[in-house]
């Protein structure tokens, strides 16, 4: 096979087992994949997918197998261009960088800002994506993560704790009792909680083992629509604090951070990259930035000019 593009296509055909995402992730439209793939499997005389129910496609074994050998010249291409980017000493180019959209929303901005002032070479991609993208793949080129990351090939920091707390607007508070931690008492209050479908959040699994399933009055995927719907008096949200303690229309109705829940804020490339000259110096400008504002990060920040009166 003389085209990888070809490759390309069955690899994410089998990635995605569906012609039309594999054809979204390659930036071609559904009837340009489906001509290029009819167009190899009769080139080759072989069945690469079979065609089932609900429009999935199921490799055969000739289909897994070329998958496999694309996905192996894959690995090479990215290693390679990940050793050529890494060997990159100019403070220019292009930095992808994922977050979440709470930390983009309330603390990562602003740093972007002194970071775009220290280095007007250097443009920013940013991501808003609250799944971990794989870094091998240059999916990005630095990752903002509450989590640890795992994987070997993996360069970072921990830049702070996280603590979580529950916050609601001062006239929610001023109208009725105030809440405490634990089921009996914040059975008796408006709650603000995720999607049912949320899955593989800490704080959203702790408010559903914490709080009767008959308190929660509005749901969504949104930490940054909790909040808002908090300031606007719709009942108590749990927020991570640097997002609560941060913004003006909301306190927090119960004093100290949950005690069960905290996590962590890393900032995360791939080692191949750490030396690149712009990565390194969004580490310094940005993960720097990030970490002297730890106090807030952990709860300890402009709480106690704001917390209700007891």
């Amino acid at each position: 096979m003389n085209d990888w593009n070809e490759l390309r296509l069955v690899l994410a055909v089998h990635r995605a087992s569906n012609l039309t995402a594999a054809a979204a992730r390659l930036n071609i439209d559904h009837s340009t994949a489906f001509r290029r793939l009819k167009a190899l499997e009769t080139r080759l005389g072989l069945r690469l997918f079979e065609r089932l129910s609900g429009g999935v496609y199921q490799a055969t074994e000739a289909g897994r197998r070329m998958a496999a050998s694309a996905e192996r010249m894959e690995d090479e291409a990215l290693a390679l261009d990940r050793d050529l980017t890494g060997r990159d000493h100019r403070l220019s180019g292009r930095l992808h960088v994922t977050s979440s959209e709470t930390l983009a929303f309330s603390r990562l901005t602003r740093h972007l800002a002194v970071f775009r002032q220290a280095h007007p070479g250097v443009v920013v991609d940013l991501s808003i994506d609250n799944r971990v993208l794989d870094l091998s793949r240059r999916e990005a080129d630095v990752a903002l993560r509450p989590v640890r990351p795992r994987q070997g090939d993996l360069w970072g920091r921990r830049l702070a704790q996280i603590a979580w707390g529950l916050y609601a607007s001062p006239g929610y508070l001023a109208a009725g009792e105030r809440p405490s931690v634990g089921a009996s008492a914040l059975a008796h209050h408006a709650l603000i909680g995720w999607e049912h479908e949320a899955t593989g959040i800490q704080a959203a699994q702790w408010l559903a083992q914490a709080v009767p399933e008959d308190a929660f009055v509005y749901r969504t995927n949104s930490l940054v629509n909790q909040l808002v719907a908090a300031r606007a008096g719709i009942g108590l949200a749990l927020l991570p604090c640097y997002l609560g303690d941060s913004d003006e229309g909301v306190v927090r109705a119960v004093p100290e951070p949950v005690s069960d829940l905290e996590g962590e804020l890393w900032i995360v490339a791939h080692a191949d990259l750490k030396n690149t000259a712009r990565v390194r110096a969004f580490f310094e400008v940005v993960g720097d930035g990030l970490s002297r504002e730890r106090p807030l990060f952990e709860g300890r920040g402009g709480v106690a000019s704001r917390a209700p009166n007891a």
